[in-house]
């Protein structure tokens, strides 16, 4: 028989599930960490996993495997006598000078000051208590507490919403540029009503994959006779049940209000994610509205 999961067993299986990720990741710090594998270890979708990484670790991927990276140079320039120009070069920095400037931004002297003082230093901050160890392995972490205690999230039943929609791939803050060559011809077909969704769906996340390859769909809302037509496709956003909650300001710091509602309200909900992207639904236009003045609807597909 199995057991009904309830908000604290959820809790417990999204802690497991990402304890396995950082073991794994302080074993193969040497290694390209690829986000579809961890994310396979982890259990859950790699459209969702870099969101509830950073929501229940407190940073994302990469700034976790520097840290890391950072802690064990610094363990072996007590530990050895290696050239601290190996040491960076080890830690995954191209130059000596970039990898001081990160050293002393984490401990607060250069490697070579660190390697002489005998007095122990302390190592930087790390929001749930993991560190680097080569002695003993991981066996648990420490549960971030709900940053926004009074965020609202309500759980919503699509139906499912047809749309044009014109692909862009480059960095997020270019967006712009292809809604400019998309809303003129919808506008000229007469395909922007009132009733018109403007939506977003944001397939990666830059801070783990390059800037030149960030995936992301313009959308509108169309009825069902339109046709596709040159660079202008048409998709169906899945209906279903969804997490939706609201990011009030600019469009730059979505990415704080997906890692909390994915990473911390979550796993405290007892729900899970479906396979399907996140979407966004633009509530006001960003040309003519101040950047804290933006209002956006998050939607995160649930399982039933």
């Amino acid at each position: 028989m199995s057991v009904p999961r309830t908000k604290s067993t959820t809790l417990q299986d999204y802690k497991v599930r990402l304890l396995r990720v950082l073991v794994y990741v302080q074993n193969h710090l040497d290694e390209p960490l690829q986000l579809a594998h961890l994310a396979h270890l982890a259990a859950f979708s790699p459209f969702h996993f870099h969101h509830v990484f950073t929501g229940m670790v407190g940073e994302s991927v990469k700034e976790h495997v520097r840290r890391l990276r950072l802690e064990r140079a610094a363990s072996r320039l007590k530990l050895s006598s290696a050239p601290v120009t190996d040491l960076a070069f080890d830690a995954g920095y191209q130059s000596l000078e970039a990898f001081t400037r990160s050293f002393r931004a984490a401990f607060g002297v250069s490697p070579s000051e660190y390697r002489r003082t005998k007095k122990p230093r302390p190592l930087p901050s790390a929001p749930t208590a993991v560190h680097y160890t080569n002695d003993k392995p991981i066996n648990r972490f420490k549960t971030l507490k709900l940053k926004n205690k009074t965020m609202e999230i309500k759980i919503q039943r699509l139906d499912p919403i047809r749309v044009a929609f014109m692909r862009h791939v480059g960095p997020y803050s270019n967006v712009g540029v292809t809604w400019d060559k998309f809303l003129p011809y919808l506008g000229k077909e007469g395909l922007l009503g009132g009733d018109s969704q403007f939506i977003g769906i944001c397939h990666d996340d830059p801070a783990v994959t390059p800037s030149d390859k960030v995936r992301y769909d313009a959308c509108v809302s169309v009825h069902g006779t339109f046709q596709p037509i040159g660079d202008i496709g048409v998709q169906v956003i899945p209906g279903d049940d969804y997490a939706v909650t609201t990011h009030f300001g600019p469009y730059r710091k979505l990415g704080d209000t997906y890692a909390q509602l994915l990473g911390q309200w979550l796993p405290r909900s007892g729900r899970e994610l479906r396979s399907t992207p996140c979407f966004e639904i633009y509530l006001n236009d960003p040309q003519s509205t101040d950047p804290e003045d933006l209002v956006t609807d998050i939607y995160a597909p649930l399982e039933n």
